[in-house]
């Protein structure tokens, strides 16, 4: 079978989507619109003129019309690729194929095949931590009502590609998609207010009823019948794999997180949680209807069956549904105490003092069944229950908390100055450590209820105790770290220690420390990535610290800052920094005896460490991984990953794939010609910087890009930047990068590869060039590094480019900075295709260049129509339907590019 012959249930998905939105369009806005829209695949053939003139033609309410249906073919198109994608992922099992990369199969019979024994497998899964976080600043501009109708659109468009389908069935259905078409065009895209950070966690807890509660119990299972399949020995698996989030928890720049904005995240997260097990204790309560008569019983159920507040006649011989009634009483009763609102059918029972105490019961049920001969019995909704169970606890998510170390120091100089000790602010670094040392040794507290502390003082005094009360009610491990961004010192990290101590997060045992919080420092910028190993070294030689680390079983957690080292050194040289960063610090732990665990703050575009989630852990530094991970999930990404049950299963197995085979395997080692590296990331530095460096280049950022619009647009609780739009330091790395990604410039995802390996072929010739091709070929890292570049590369466009700096009032600053750019975009091409050896982007991507070329016209259409709708933003700043329209170009176009960031 060809490529082509596979990709025909695409073709005819597309051509359905296409012929239904254009029957609504031509319904709803008329033949005009209808037209424009059909134009579009031949007008991007001729470089888009039709596009650019179209809003002289238009009115503003069809311009607007056309723009919205250009971001929902874009939409539609997705959906249909994910569900292709979907498709040939099962034939392939169907037809019996070798297991694909990334999946469980493929892992597992690649480690079985070099060797790893049972043991060291099981060994390593008892150790093992994969941990996707959910982010507190996402770049999803989508509402949920839209992903909704998205959902419904994948549910028919899959139904319809039955083969049993008979005509009238085939035609009801088109019938639904259609009307799903039309409420999403009737829909409007577009927030008319700002998230709160409630939204946010709404959002975030969305994602389990979609996809987690059904995916990661299956994962597990999977994995076990695996592991025996290869090994034929049965392993207890731990819940090692989870998910957490930062959404209520990361306060880091967002004056809008507070001890009530947490405990409401938690609640709300738990109230799903709990919501879920009352659903699957209704389920067991209709399955195991086992009578008396047939069955025994343990004297454990028995005793759960004599408590039951089921006292119906029809249940006095069903002691199975009797014990579950008394299970989902007690449950509710937790619920109560909580505070959290979900009760199940039974509500009288004493409250469950901890999940651990639910699980024993549900355990009784599992024994009971295997005793008395209906094992099997307890394999299916039960067995998930209770992983259920394990996983989420009784608070779904661990919730991260995340603040900027100048709070913590400020927060700390404030607690020293009104207890009349030292000017802390006014300390050197010595100096710091010293006195915190000091008041860490004491149980004594600095803080007093009778003295007046500054507004942020309290607020961050607050935030900790209410962690510390929220672990004793939900358990410790539902508020698990704590993460200091911009940490560049030791007495960063001491200061949010001794903050912690205040709470009683950290205590004092007999003088030993114990600490019921993970302590992560975050190093973001260049500098402090370099710094990093210094950092941990200082602090492992602190006694106080090794005995604060055998209350956390010997790990440490360090958390990578992809962003902002992208936004201070470019591409190459962040990713480059972030890899030698890695590589020191597994030498600097070993060293230590401490055991790594790393946190990879990716963003979802390349720029903010994106890409693939599988061939970037394979990717990693030699011993950096070691089973125990965790990784980002931000901004649209959240969605295209896991709002399918299918689609999310599949990314969460390439993480615990990915995860074992770069833990175990002998090959996941590769050596990196660190000497190459150095030089070229030193010349890609240099040329990025020079870059933003260069008088007026922020003019050119905001004239050139749609930041300012960006700003005004309601996709997160935070502001744009941490304090004006005036410096790039101050900026976000979301909104830098998607606003590259929105110009189709994608600078933050290339620029610099192509001076670097210009001024390095410069020096060493042809040699230098076969060096360079020797170290593709064989390093993994240097393959990710290109082949995210090559994906960035393949969406971006210098000609739209153009169009986005000729809105650039200085003409001069406009053409010196564009040529730039275009002078470096076509160094850095060349410079790709030298080393690859390939004669045009995605040439070994062909699934991902059919794709683009569907949605590229579309996009390309949406770029021209944005960019003419700027400048008449600009010309009249109080035009409200631009602006509007501008919102939904921006919405089309990220939905188009996929991982925008």
């Amino acid at each position: 079978m060809t490529d082509q012959d596979k990709d025909l249930p695409l073709r005819a998905s597309i051509a359905r989507l296409e012929r239904l939105l254009g029957e609504v369009l031509l319904e709803q806005e008329g033949e005009q619109v209808y037209e424009e829209v059909r134009a579009i695949p031949a007008d991007a053939l001729t470089g888009g003129e039709r596009s650019r003139s179209v809003l002289e033609r238009l009115s503003p309410g069809a311009t607007t019309a056309l723009v919205r249906a250009c971001g929902l073919y874009s939409q539609l198109f997705n959906i249909a690729e994910d569900l292709h994608h979907t498709r040939r992922r099962r034939a392939h099992q169907i037809a019996g194929s070798a297991p694909q990369q990334g999946s469980l199969a493929g892992a597992l019979a690649r480690l079985k095949q070099d060797g790893v024994g049972f043991g060291q497998l099981a060994a390593a899964l008892t150790d093992a931590s994969v941990v996707a976080v959910l982010t507190a600043h996402p770049t999803e501009v989508q509402r949920q009502s839209v992903l909704d109708g998205h959902r419904a659109v994948r549910k028919f468009l899959s139904q319809l590609n039955s083969p049993e389908l008979t005509p009238e069935e085939e035609s009801e259905l088109e019938a639904k998609l259609k009307r799903v078409m039309l409420t999403l065009w009737q829909t409007s895209e577009i927030r008319p207010f700002k998230l709160s950070i409630r939204d946010e966690i709404e959002n975030g807890v969305a994602y389990h009823p979609l996809t987690f509660f059904s995916a990661m119990p299956k994962l597990y299972e999977r994995l076990g019948r695996l592991i025996a399949d290869h090994w034929e020995q049965q392993v207890e698996l731990p819940s090692f794999l989870r998910v957490g989030s930062w959404i209520g928890g990361d306060r880091d720049g967002n004056p809008n997180v507070d001890a009530g904005v947490m405990r409401h995240a938690i609640t709300r997260q738990a109230e799903e949680a709990f919501r879920h097990y009352f659903y699957e204790l209704a389920g067991l309560y209709r399955e195991l209807s086992l009578s008396e008569r047939h069955v025994s019983v343990s004297a454990a159920v028995q005793s759960l069956s004599a408590a039951s507040p089921d006292l119906a006649e029809s249940r006095r011989e069903e002691p199975y549904r009797r014990a579950l009634a008394t299970i989902e009483g007690r449950l509710s009763a937790s619920a109560a105490r909580l505070g959290v609102e979900a009760r199940g059918r039974w509500t009288l029972g004493e409250p469950y003092p901890d999940c651990a105490a639910l699980v024993t019961d549900l355990q009784a049920l599992v024994d009971s069944l295997k005793e008395h001969g209906s094992g099997l019995l307890a394999e299916g909704r039960l067995g998930r229950l209770l992983r259920s169970l394990d996983v989420f606890g009784f608070f779904l998510m661990p919730l991260d908390m995340r603040q900027h170390a100048a709070i913590h120091e400020a927060v700390v100089g404030e607690l020293f100055a009104r207890a009349g000790l030292e000017e802390y602010v006014a300390l050197d670094e010595a100096a710091r450590v010293r006195v915190l040392l000091r008041e860490l040794a004491t149980p004594r507290l600095l803080y007093s209820p009778y003295l007046t502390y500054s507004a942020e003082a309290e607020k961050e005094l607050a935030i900790f105790r209410e962690a510390a009360r929220i672990q004793r009610e939900f358990g410790v491990d539902a508020i698990a770290q704590s993460i200091i961004s911009n940490c560049a010192t030791v007495s960063d990290i001491l200061a949010l220690a001794l903050l912690l101590k205040e709470a009683g997060l950290i205590r004092l045992d007999n003088g030993i420390p114990q600490a019921s919080i993970n302590l992560v420092p975050l190093f973001e910028t260049i500098a402090d990535l370099q710094n990093a190993t210094l950092v941990m070294d200082a602090l492992f030689a602190l006694p106080w610290y090794q005995q604060l680390l055998k209350s956390r079983g010997m790990i440490q957690e360090v958390m990578l800052g992809y962003s902002d080292s992208n936004k201070d050194g470019g591409y190459l040289t962040s990713q480059w920094e972030l890899y030698q960063a890695e590589q020191r610090l597994v030498q600097s732990f070993a060293a230590a005896g401490v055991k790594l665990k790393l946190f990879h703050g990716r963003g979802g575009s390349v720029g903010r460490g994106g890409g693939p989630s599988y061939e970037a852990i394979m990717a990693q530094p030699a011993g950096s991984v070691a089973g125990r991970i965790r990784i980002t999930e931000q901004g649209e990404v959240i969605a295209s990953k896991y709002s399918d049950p299918d689609i999310g299963a599949r990314n969460l197995e390439a993480l615990v794939a990915a995860t074992l085979e770069a833990s175990l395997s002998p090959h996941a080692c590769h050596a990196v010609d660190e000497e190459v590296f150095n030089e070229l990331s030193g010349h890609a530095f240099t040329a990025y910087r020079e870059l933003v460096e260069t008088p007026g280049f922020m003019q050119y950022f905001l004239e050139a890009t749609p930041i300012s619009a960006i700003a005004k647009l309601n996709i997160g609780s935070r502001p744009a930047s941490r304090k004006s739009l005036n410096s790039i330091r101050d900026l976000r790395a979301i909104p830098w990068v998607f606003s590259w990604a929105q110009s189709r410039v994608m600078l933050p995802g290339w620029y610099g590869f192509g001076s670097a390996v210009s001024a390095y072929l410069g020096r060493h010739g042809d040699e230098g060039l076969a060096r360079l091709q020797q170290a593709y070929a064989s390093s993994p890292f240097f393959q990710v590094v290109l082949s995210n570049m090559e994906q960035v590369m393949a969406k971006g466009d210098l000609n739209i480019a153009k169009s986005f700096a000729d809105l650039v009032s200085d003409r001069r600053l406009a053409d010196t900075l564009f040529g730039r750019i275009s002078e470096e975009w076509h160094k850095t091409q060349q410079a790709f295709f030298a080393i690859s050896g390939q004669q045009k982007l995605l040439e070994k991507n062909p699934t991902l260049g059919r794709s683009l070329a569907i949605r590229l016209p579309y996009l390309d259409a949406l770029n021209l129509l944005q960019t003419e709708l700027l400048r008449r933003l600009r010309e009249q700043p109080e035009d409200a339907e631009a602006l509007y329209a501008i919102h939904l170009t921006i919405n089309g176009i990220s939905a188009g590019l996929r991982n925008s960031g």
